[in-house]
């Protein structure tokens, strides 16, 4: 595939499975071209998905410039400063290369971190084939735009009247804030035989569409508990086989719309 610099956030509340979807999602692109992974939820479990290590993160980056001594080069020119100091930022692998956005420790210090992760995507992404967002818990980062301009939004909900709910926000947050998605898409996750029909019911009565379901899994826990790399899941898992199944889906997606452009 030829270098398109493809976006795609993975968004929802803490627990949904987000940063798994998100990690499974990229270890599939990756056998398709060069993967950007942008960890933009603080607390950072990114990297331990999957299986790398960052030395430096924005947070890190924006502190040691606002900490620099009054009359250092630093203090001088600070754009100048974070400017030279990108590369640093980015932890190079085979196929994956990840940023992370990190904590920040004075107050109101994290919208500017969002500014600084928006300027990263900005001049990053477009040297990779595909840039995943792993976004932080909750609706935050759209009010404060750190996903516009994305292709596909993927919203991560549990099969329950509240996940649905928070993916129906999504939907209405995007328009009020007139953020553009290419396309946003429903994943209902950890779900069961008995939940399907009900949740599909559910969404649709709120005026949703699901557009994948991936099944309860429990070598996921298992996955956790041990502190191993879900990168490392097994191919013939579950959970595995479910999203390499909508890797494909979003593929075929990028593809055709891309073509139409």
């Amino acid at each position: 595939m030829s270098r398109q610099g493809f976006t795609i956030a993975v968004s929802g509340k803490g627990g949904v499975g987000k940063t798994m979807l998100a990690s499974l999602l990229i270890r599939n692109l990756a056998r398709k071209g060069y993967v950007l992974a942008i960890d933009a939820d603080p607390d950072s479990n990114l990297p331990q998905a999957l299986g790398m290590t960052c030395k430096k993160s924005i947070g890190d980056v924006r502190e040691a410039i606002v900490k620099a001594p009054a009359r250092s080069p630093i203090a001088a020119d600070k754009a100048g400063a974070f400017e030279r100091s990108l590369h640093e930022l980015v932890e190079e692998g085979d196929s994956i290369d990840l940023v992370v956005m990190g904590r920040s420790e004075g107050p109101g210090c994290y919208c500017a971190i969002g500014h600084i992760l928006r300027q990263v995507i900005d001049s990053k992404a477009a040297n990779y084939d595909f840039t995943v967002i792993d976004c932080e818990a909750g609706l935050e980062h759209l009010s404060r735009h750190t996903t516009r301009d994305v292709d596909i939004m993927v919203v991560v909900a549990e099969p329950t009247l509240n996940g649905i709910l928070t993916a129906k926000r999504v939907h209405e947050l995007a328009k009020e804030l007139n953020i553009a998605f290419g396309r946003i898409m429903v994943v209902a996750n950890k779900v069961t035989d008995e939940t399907r029909p009900l949740i599909g019911k559910l969404a649709a009565e709120h005026g949703l569409a699901i557009d994948a379901y991936l099944p309860f899994d429990s070598a996921v826990n298992c996955q956790d508990v041990n502190g191993r790399p879900m990168m490392q899941l097994p191919e013939d898992s579950p959970i595995s086989r479910s999203v390499a199944e909508f890797s494909e889906s979003i593929l075929h997606l990028l593809t055709v719309e891309n073509q139409l452009k």
